[in-house]
């Protein structure tokens, strides 16, 4: 029933029009009653965007599951990657809503009110991992917003190709950006300490003295 309306909206949007299609046609197409609409959708802005909600509480659960091993940054690009599977899981559909919400400013709005809850749970979970260092919370939300402007610019480059090419190689790439200006490197346990050397020398000791002392220092086991 779900997917029948979805279909039925987006015939008629490319038919006639998003303005010009009502709640009353889609419906009237699909087979069913106005009740029915509204189990699934809560208005016709909704059933644009079908799979957000689903796609949201996907991402969420994939962030809550985060263990302390796993590095902050490097898991919000990997939740962001879900995201992306989204859309290229369905070209044709993806591109289409694409080229209806260039057209109609309403649908634009609510596009960018969905992209703000995904980049607010990206920094939700960051605040919560960066809650120790310095200015954890605005690292999380510089972090997040770099998440979320990566994958739309990689999102959009695809969808303007008609859904051609490698998405997933193009956010990679935008993603390495971010990771490289914020990813903590992970610690290696094989690297020795470094070497300390504390001389000690008279006051007044000329500098020849001291540098022969640090290099005797050093060349000692």
């Amino acid at each position: 029933m779900r997917d029948a309306l979805v279909a039925a909206a987006f015939h008629l949007f490319l038919e006639r029009g998003y303005e010009q299609t009502t709640v009353d046609d889609i419906v009237a197409l699909a087979g069913v009653g106005r009740r029915s609409f509204f189990r699934y959708f809560p208005s016709k802005e909704d059933v644009v965007f079908p799979d957000h909600e689903r796609c949201l509480a996907e991402m969420t659960a994939f962030l809550a599951d985060s263990g302390d091993e796993d590095e902050p940054v490097q898991r919000v690009c990997d939740a962001v990657r879900i995201v992306l599977r989204m859309y290229t899981e369905n070209p044709t559909f993806s591109v289409q809503r694409y080229r209806l919400t260039k057209k109609v400013p309403g649908l634009r709005a609510y596009e960018l009110s969905v992209v703000w809850r995904y980049e607010r749970a990206f920094a939700d979970h960051l605040r919560g991992r960066l809650a120790g260092r310095p200015d954890g919370t605005l690292q999380a939300d510089v972090i997040a917003a770099a998440v979320a402007a990566a994958h739309n610019n990689a999102l959009r480059s695809w969808l303007r190709s008609d859904g051609q090419g490698d998405a997933s190689a193009a956010l990679d790439h935008a993603l390495g950006y971010v990771q490289q200006a914020f990813a903590t490197p992970p610690a290696h346990d094989d690297e020795e300490p470094e070497d300390v050397v504390v001389v000690v020398s008279r006051r007044g000791a000329p500098l020849w003295r001291v540098v022969q002392e640090i290099e005797s220092a050093l060349e000692q086991d």
